[in-house]
C-alpha cells in the first residue's frame, strides 16, 4: 500500500479550478438552478434543504437574465442573500454581473 503524506504532496495535485455556490432551497434559488443548469457545465445538485451549483473555470450570473426568469427585478445584492456561500473568487463586475472563478489568476485582472 502506498500511503501519502501531506508533505508529498506537490501544489499542482492540490490547485482546483473549480468554483461554486450554495443556495438555500426557495423558490428563487430553484429558479437561478433552472437558470444556470441550461448554461454549459453546470451542474446543480438538489439537497433537501439546499440547492448547489458548481463547474469548473467560471461562473457567470447575469442579473438581467435572472430578473426576467424571476418576473421581477433581482439585484446582484438579492443574489447574495439568496446564497448562503461560494467557492471560489467572487467578483462584482457591475451591477448586472456577478462571476465567480474558479482561477485565481484569472481573477486577478479585477483587484483594485
Amino acid at each position: 500500500m502506498n500511503t501519502q503524506t501531506f508533505r508529498d504532496l506537490d501544489r499542482k495535485d492540490t490547485v482546483s479550478h473549480r468554483c461554486g455556490v450554495t443556495m438555500n432551497d426557495s423558490a428563487d434559488a430553484r429558479v437561478i438552478a433552472e437558470v444556470m443548469q441550461e448554461k454549459h457545465g453546470i451542474e446543480v445538485l438538489h439537497y433537501p434543504a439546499m440547492i448547489r451549483l458548481d463547474t469548473e473555470g467560471k461562473m457567470v450570473f447575469d442579473m438581467e437574465e435572472l430578473s426576467e426568469s424571476l418576473g421581477r427585478t433581482f439585484t446582484a445584492y438579492d443574489f447574495e442573500v439568496v446564497m448562503s456561500t461560494h467557492y471560489g473568487r467572487m467578483v462584482m463586475i457591475d451591477e448586472n454581473k456577478v462571476v465567480l472563478f474558479g482561477d485565481m489568476e484569472e481573477a486577478r485582472q479585477y483587484e483594485e
